[in-house]
């Protein structure tokens, strides 16, 4: 036999040689049926095994070729396809959970776009029941029973109804979960706690009013200073100074008064211009009380009448900073002894300290000198007095010892937020109860050379009035205020002119 015979038989026998490796057997070609049931053998048997899946074939009937194909077993093969797909779907869901929570605390979930529901994904047994995820606790003890919501229980002369008062005595004690979270009520669940309706409705009130005060508390503390501290808005405005440069660093509070809170604080530069060594940070309270009783001494101010009225009364205590920076920058300009201004925002102003090494100057009601010193302390007041009335058009309105430092061997003025021009409608009432504040003083504290209030007004106003008792003086001062009242309303004077330097150092309302 050539060549091409052997070839061709062993073509017939169905043995070819791959070059690639070991020859493949030819195998018999079947039908598209026969495959598919026999596939549909093996997914019945392993869901059966596995799955647990419910089929209605039986496995020992013969395998279903394409002669015995009915319309059962398709039914039954695209229920198992669709069971695969949504598994595979549920597979993709949690794909993209994981992926879109990561280790986030607060996680997504796809549990309603799920198709095989529920989906166990926990690898703990069946058996194992976390008590605190489901919403009855068997260890739980139960609550008292009340009645119904149909109001009674029981017939006849056994009725009970809703006002029983063991049943309402039960229901408070219950309706007392509902009180605030800060209300501590106790743990009474699986006791028989009875509360009658007086204790539970006084309890109930007192609550309310203590929310209600807490809130007013809160609200105060936010938006106000209080004795030694600020709100947060204030205390934002003092660290913009320190990192502008404008201060180093704030120290502390070393005084406090009814209408504000001083700091001391170490000074920087402002514009390439030095600060003061040592400074203090002056801040108004924003607390209304304190100023209700003292709007007389702005709303009739001729330099703020047309502000005032346009103004809330949060916005007027800034005007009270602006008003002493006025008055300071008059003083400094006139030569009293006085704080030196820096810089005003809002209602902080910034100072120059009097004193040294963070110790302030002590206050002429505190401190003990030489009759010759205290002599001398009230010839510079007398002057201080003459220099505030006749230079800088000023009156105090609040002189006392209080208000009068020792430094350096002289008196100086501080606290002038308040003072007034002389043309203000109270202010030779001012100045003349100023001129009794400081003639008491010294004359208590042994000096001679002290005149009366009478005398001292005189020699500081240049009015020279003359009076046999206090309450004609006082009636003169009176007649004169109002004269000087209907002089200026005829003039039509509501703002006088200021000098070009009038104004002082800069100030700032930027937050």
């Amino acid at each position: 036999m050539d060549q091409l015979g052997i070839a061709a038989k062993e073509k017939t026998d169905c043995v070819w040689k791959s070059p690639w490796g070991a020859p493949n057997k030819m195998t018999s070609p079947c039908s598209l049926a026969d495959v598919m049931s026999e596939q549909l053998a093996k997914q019945l048997q392993l869901d059966e095994e596995n799955l647990g899946f419910s089929s209605n074939v039986d496995v020992n009937e013969p395998l279903i070729t394409g002669d015995n194909i009915d319309t059962a077993s398709d039914l039954m093969l695209a229920k198992m396809m669709q069971m695969e797909f949504d598994r595979e779907f549920d597979t993709q869901l949690r794909r993209e959970e994981k992926k879109l929570n990561g280790e986030s605390k607060v996680s997504v979930s796809f549990e309603n776009y799920r198709m095989v529901h529920p989906y166990d994904d926990s690898d703990s047994s069946e058996d194992e029941v976390d008590w605190q995820d489901t919403c009855h606790d068997p260890y739980r003890p139960d609550k008292p029973t009340t009645t119904p919501k149909k109001g009674f229980v029981g017939k006849g002369k056994n009725i009970t109804t809703k006002h029983d008062e063991v049943v309402c005595g039960r229901k408070n004690t219950a309706r007392m979960e509902n009180f605030a979270p800060e209300v501590q009520v106790g743990d009474g669940v699986g006791m028989d706690l009875q509360l009658s309706n007086q204790v539970f409705n006084a309890l109930k009130q007192h609550c309310y009013s203590e929310q209600r005060r807490s809130a007013r508390l809160h609200e105060k503390k936010e938006h106000s200073t209080a004795e030694h501290a600020v709100d947060p808005k204030t205390r934002l405005l003092m660290y913009k100074m320190v990192n502008a440069g404008t201060l180093e660093s704030i120290n502390g509070c070393f005084s406090t008064g009814k209408e504000s809170v001083v700091f001391h604080a170490k000074g920087g530069s402002i514009d390439d211009k030095s600060v003061p060594e040592e400074c203090a940070i002056k801040v108004f309270k924003t607390t209304l009380n304190e100023f209700k009783n003292r709007d007389k001494y702005i709303k009739d101010d001729y330099r703020f009448k047309d502000r005032f009225s346009k103004l809330n009364p949060r916005k007027i205590i800034r005007m009270w900073a602006e008003k002493e920076m006025h008055n300071l920058a008059r003083m400094q300009k006139a030569g009293i002894p006085c704080p030196e201004v820096v810089i005003l925002k809002k209602h902080i102003l910034v100072m120059s300290f009097i004193g040294e090494k963070q110790v302030p100057a002590p206050k002429l009601k505190e401190i003990k000198l030489s009759s010759e010193d205290m002599k001398q302390a009230y010839y510079q007041v007398l002057h201080m007095m003459q220099q505030l009335y006749q230079e800088c058009n000023l009156v105090h309105a609040d002189l006392s010892e209080y208000n009068m430092l020792w430094h350096d061997g002289k008196v100086w003025l501080i606290d002038v937020s308040q003072s007034v021009e002389p043309t203000h409608p109270h202010g030779l009432e001012f100045l003349f109860r100023d001129c009794r504040n400081v003639s008491s003083f010294f004359q208590k504290v042994g000096v001679s050379e002290a005149m009366n209030e009478h005398e001292l007004f005189n020699a500081v106003s240049g009015l020279n009035i003359t009076a046999d008792n206090e309450g004609e003086f006082i009636a003169k001062i009176e007649a004169l205020e109002k004269m000087n009242e209907d002089h200026v309303q005829k003039r039509g004077k509501k703002a006088p002119s200021y000098h070009s330097d009038d104004w002082g150092p800069p100030m700032t309302n930027s937050g």
